[in-house]
């Protein structure tokens, strides 16, 4: 690594340790806005959740568990009665694809327990890195690795963090600047900080808390850090 890489890599590790003390006071423990009680419910919830809302996947799942309560249950489902169900959740026939046949190896080559390990995760139909890192850390408090959504990559970039769209490399990126104990909060500090602030279109830069650490800021900050963050977690907890 070269002195310059070396200088970046530090002074990013400095801005993103303020990063973190800030977000710490916004969201305290980490949390999915994904409704589950198993860890099977979670990462069904995350496969429908692709290019959907939490709000919508949360009015989906209790029908869907509710019929089928169990990875057993749905993968012997008839797929057209889940495609009714899920339809809502949009793509609805590759879902519902892709959860009964995750269901089905669950059931099959799991003995109905959804895998701890990324790499046994990784092999379910329909569950990319994002979403095993969802999982594990949601329902297993394992540090898998740290989410990368649009909403975290967005994040990201805009601290000045990463230059990178690719979500690996985004994730390699944060990875590194973060202890690993600290992976779980910070995947969803940075998804629910992206969804209710710093919005793709329109970001409330005066009301974000980490304005002063942030070089693409578009408007000055308004009042103290720790207000701003109050108020961010009001929006948050009432979203």
């Amino acid at each position: 690594m070269t002195t310059d890489a070396t200088e970046t890599l530090q002074a990013n590790k400095s801005t993103m340790a303020a990063v973190r003390k800030r977000m710490k006071r916004v969201m305290p423990v980490a949390r999915v806005e994904l409704d589950f009680e198993t860890p099977w419910q979670l990462l069904m919830a995350t496969i429908l959740a692709a290019q959907s809302t939490d709000r919508t996947i949360n009015r989906v799942t209790p029908e869907l568990f509710e019929h089928y309560p169990t990875a057993a249950a749905l993968a012997a489902a008839e797929v057209e009665d889940v495609e009714r169900i899920v339809k809502p959740t949009g793509f609805f026939r590759n879902k519902a694809k892709s959860i009964m046949g995750a269901s089905r190896m669950i059931a099959e080559e799991f003995g109905g327990e959804v895998p701890e390990k990324l790499e046994e995760l990784v092999r379910l139909p329909g569950v990319a890195r994002k979403t095993a890192n969802v999982v594990l850390g949601c329902a297993y408090g394992i540090s898998s690795g740290i989410v990368v959504d649009t909403h975290v990559g967005r994040v990201a970039r805009r601290l000045g963090f990463t230059t990178a769209k690719d979500p690996v490399k985004v994730e390699r990126d944060l990875c590194a600047l973060v202890p690993r104990r600290g992976w779980v909060l910070v995947s969803h500090q940075f998804v629910l900080h992206g969804r209710y602030l710093c919005k793709a279109k329109s970001p409330d830069c005066s009301a974000c808390p980490l304005a002063e650490l942030c070089p693409s800021r578009e408007a000055e900050a308004e009042g103290r850090w720790t207000e701003r963050a109050d108020a961010e977690q009001g929006r948050i907890i009432g979203g």
